[in-house]
């Protein structure tokens, strides 16, 4: 089953790949500076707006995740495409 995707899509997705960049960039900056508490807030703060917006993209358009780390609405939503990573 296909669904259709609008423009909020691929807005919202962009916006999480955005959020997940800066996320791995200060964990590799943090590794080396693990005393630098802005740089700490900063992934904090970028952490909690990734839960936040990955919990809205998945009530409107379907989990991200698999094992668990996502929930699924009836029906068993995670055979439904495209997953996130095919657009």
């Amino acid at each position: 089953m296909t669904t259709t995707l609008d423009e909020q899509y691929y807005s919202s997705l962009l916006e999480l790949q955005q959020l997940d960049f800066a996320l791995v960039e200060l964990t590799l900056f943090l590794d080396t500076h693990p005393n630098d508490m802005q740089a700490l807030q900063q992934f904090n703060q970028l952490a909690q707006q990734r839960q936040q917006c990955a919990h809205a993209f998945e009530l409107r358009y379907g989990p991200l995740l698999q094992f668990g780390h996502s929930y699924s609405k009836f029906p068993w939503q995670w055979s439904q495409s495209p997953w996130p990573w095919q657009v």
